[in-house]
């Protein structure tokens, strides 16, 4: 076990938890570099999927070389994600993209879904490499460096099917349960996730709605080009105008085709992702609320003597240490999510505003210059026609 990370299965001081949670505070360079490209098409007589290399330059003395390039598919990422969640459960795990499938077909990801999937990917490992506490979990450089066989017996060595049926039984009677006594604060925070859940969401369909009927608009605009070029064909003295107005269509069509992508590649994957962090987060609280329930469940037991009262005692005293270092872990984790997800949304809508500035500004540009053409050959034509 990774001594350096917080693990439900061992007690840890909370002012060590404290002081390993809070490397946000402390000025140091960037040592971890990750790039996650070149998804390859894998067809096997059972399944079919994709594989992303990993390339991973690092000067971290507890990597044995500075570079390593492994190819990982998504089930290997839901792994690490699984893992992760395990070791820190109070802590907020970069969401993953959904798994979408379409059963049936034997090239399930057009090219557009596999480039989509490879940049959230591609985020979720360096938002893992830029956490404090996660960027040090063992699995996670064992993820980045190991082969594929390496990485599959890695897997195998973890609690056996027993185990963890154990593990969520008592997760399931824990949450049965429920938490009597809520500390103040994570009533305030739970508060805060639902409200964003629900603002989050509406901006992810809203965003969504946009961009459909901007495709629209942009499938429409690019067949008022040609029919201009057309009618000019029969109208010698519209030629010349006509023509004027198929160009400017044309260029206005490239400015809004240049919108819309900035709209698929800056604003509508941030919002996305923050309406998963939202299902992580009630994830992250509903752990929380186990580990607290579980501690209550064994007071009662000594409060009605429904045990021995000595192992009880003990018991009581271990889950007290896991309660705290669990709500320190995520006190101190939730300002840093908080503080990101304001810069990210912000910069978000910011680009988004500027961009949509920069586009009406052009077509403005294009159409004046256009009408300021014609004004100028019409008068031209007045002047010729008086003499």
């Amino acid at each position: 076990m990774d001594m350096n990370s917080f693990s439900p299965m061992m007690p840890t001081s909370p002012l060590s938890m404290i002081n390993q949670i809070k490397f946000e505070d402390e000025t140091d360079l960037k040592d971890l570099f990750i790039t996650v490209d070149a998804p390859e098409s894998h067809v096997t007589t059972i399944e079919t999927f994709i594989t992303y290399r990993i390339i991973t330059k690092t000067s971290r003395g507890e990597f044995d070389s500075s570079e390593f390039e492994v190819r990982r598919r998504y089930q290997d990422f839901l792994w690490l994600k699984g893992k992760l969640e395990e070791v820190h459960p109070t802590l907020i795990i970069p969401p993953l993209p959904e798994k979408f499938i379409v059963k049936g077909m034997v090239d399930r990801f057009n090219d557009d879904f596999i480039e989509t999937r490879r940049k959230a990917l591609h985020k979720f490992l360096n938002r893992i490499a830029d956490h404090p506490t996660l960027t040090f979990n063992e699995d996670f450089k064992i993820f980045l460096t190991a082969q594929a066989w390496e990485l599959s017996s890695h897997k195998k060595q973890g609690p056996g099917l027993l185990s963890r049926m154990g593990q969520t039984v008592r997760a399931v009677a824990s949450s049965m349960r429920g938490v009597k006594n809520r500390p103040e604060e994570f009533m305030e925070m739970n508060n805060f996730i639902e409200i964003f859940s629900q603002k989050i969401n509406l901006i992810d369909k809203i965003s969504q709605r946009i961009y459909k009927e901007e495709r629209d608009y942009f499938d429409e605009m690019k067949e008022y080009g040609p029919i201009h070029i057309l009618w000019s064909a029969s109208e010698e003295d519209l030629v010349d105008t006509l023509r004027g107005v198929a160009s400017c269509i044309d260029k206005c069509c490239k400015a809004t085709e240049k919108r819309m992508s900035g709209l698929s590649e800056v604003l509508l994957p941030v919002v996305h992702e923050y309406v998963l962090y939202s299902e992580m987060l009630m994830g992250v609280m509903k752990r929380r609320d186990q580990i607290q329930a579980e501690l209550d469940s064994k007071v009662e037991a000594l409060t009605y003597k429904k045990g021995d009262p000595d192992l009880l005692t003990e018991e009581i005293g271990k889950l007290e240490d896991k309660v705290e270092c669990a709500n320190n872990a995520l006190k101190a984790d939730w300002e840093r999510w908080k503080l990101n997800m304001q810069n990210d949304i912000k910069s978000a809508f910011t680009d988004m505003a500027e961009e949509n500035i920069h586009y009406y500004e052009q077509c403005l540009a294009t159409w004046e210059s256009f009408l300021t053409s014609q004004t100028d050959l019409h008068l031209e034509e007045d002047s010729e026609d008086k003499l």
